[in-house]
């Protein structure tokens, strides 16, 4: 959402590769957690392209860190860098 949220676009490029190596996990990770969110109608990935399909489902479906690294951030750098 973060990456949705400076691309400023539903689509934007991505891939395994680097998702993995931000989050600190296996590719493989991040290929199963993209497979339950796709199935669970959240986005669509397909050849390092994502697509968030149901923002609000998505945001629904993450922790609350995701609305606290947001609003640090705009209160740090300002609306959306």
């Amino acid at each position: 959402m973060l990456t949705q949220d400076r691309a400023h676009a539903a689509t934007f490029p991505l891939t395994q590769e680097f998702m993995a190596a931000m989050l600190g996990v296996n590719q493989s990770t991040v290929s199963l957690a993209a497979g339950v969110l796709q199935r669970a109608g959240l986005i669509r990935y397909v050849r390092g392209q994502l697509t968030v399909t149901d923002r609000e489902g998505l945001e629904a479906a993450s922790c609350e860190c995701y609305r606290v690294i947001r609003d640090q951030f705009e209160r740090l750098v300002g609306g959306d860098g």
